[in-house]
């Protein structure tokens, strides 16, 4: 809990001021415009852009401003000072805060994604890659707390290797920006993997030369709710129509999605990733569909809920599990199932 406790008070800190300024603020706020923020900017979400380019949230009556809150922490401090109406980030966001004790506390009312989304980057290559390639040396695996590091720590432990900067053990490191691995991985010759997800690992294998993707952590992992739509108790309550046509939407984009070619499904991704190239992007959505990233109906079950439990307790950072109906609200995407 230490870890996301001074984040926590600093956020409340800060929603109370803010909601003493909006006491006094002009004009009511129009909740067919989202401000939604992503953790980060990936092709692993892909459901949700989709959405946006296919105009889906349009024909919906909704518009959806979309920030990058760069890491799952900045997201919820998002949600919880009220820059953000809804965030896409890792469930584990809202145990913290439910553990916490926060009032009017974030609830999952969607789940997008049921793998780990990362990718294994070698910076060379690996015939027949296994956790036994890693002993000796060190991976660059996510922010400690973050649901990608605590992760690739249960795989990496349930398969029994040992964490540790000894010659038999991995070297796990999450002193890293979430947002800044890349970048460490290619700068430090000490580090030899790291976790990035799509596209921002085959961007990096096309530029570091001799660098190779060698497996999915998802593949190591199995299923586990992994990224959610979160927004505040208040406002799934009060906004329940809201909430409706935004899950109507994402769920019309994953439709789209298992339904269409990756190619069609790669040019309606470009507008929201205009750095990369139709190929890149098709490269990447096959990788994604053949892990099964993506959530059929986003309704999360109690089993996997149960995973992540296990997956944060084995990390350290919460010492009991959570109350699953605390945390998590089905009825929206369950409403879904017979009528898109």
């Amino acid at each position: 809990m230490k870890i996301w406790k001074k984040l926590t008070i600093c956020a409340l800190a800060l929603t109370l001021a803010l909601s003493t300024g909006l006491l006094f603020g002009c004009g009511q706020k129009d909740y067919n415009t989202i401000e939604l923020n992503e953790v980060t900017h990936s092709i692993f979400y892909a459901p949700l852009y989709v959405a946006i380019n296919n105009g889906y949230f349009e024909d919906e009556g909704l518009t959806v401003n979309l920030t990058n809150g760069g890491g799952s922490d900045t997201s919820m401090s998002a949600l919880l000072t009220g820059s953000a109406d809804i965030i896409l980030a890792g469930p584990e966001t809202a145990v913290y805060t439910d553990q916490e004790g926060v009032s009017n506390a974030p609830k999952v009312f969607g789940q997008l994604t049921q793998c780990d989304g990362s990718f294994i980057v070698s910076k060379k290559e690996v015939a027949d890659f296994t956790l036994e390639d890693m002993v000796g040396e060190t991976i660059i695996g996510g922010r400690a707390g973050g649901l990608p590091a605590m992760t690739l720590q249960y795989v990496i432990e349930s398969q029994g290797y040992e964490i540790g900067t000894g010659a038999d053990q991995i070297n796990l490191r999450t002193d890293v920006a979430f947002d800044l691995t890349a970048s460490v991985w290619e700068n430090d010759s000490s580090v030899k993997y790291c976790t990035l997800f799509e596209p921002t690992a085959t961007n990096i294998v096309n530029a570091v030369q001799g660098s190779q993707i060698v497996t999915s952590v998802g593949a190591l992992s199995g299923t586990i709710p992994y990224t959610c739509f979160i927004a505040r108790e208040n406002y799934v309550n009060d906004h329940s129509d809201v909430v409706e046509k935004f899950l109507s939407a994402v769920k019309k984009a994953y439709n789209y999605i298992v339904t269409n070619s990756s190619l069609a499904v790669a040019q309606a991704l470009l507008p929201s990733f205009d750095g990369n190239t139709i190929e890149e992007l098709q490269i990447a959505v096959e990788q994604y569909i053949a892990i099964n990233a993506w959530d059929n109906d986003m309704v999360m079950d109690s089993t996997s809920f149960d995973t992540l439990m296990n997956v944060m307790i084995n990390a350290g950072v919460i010492d009991e599990k959570s109350v699953f109906s605390d945390v998590v609200d089905n009825s929206f995407a369950q409403g879904l199932i017979e009528t898109v």
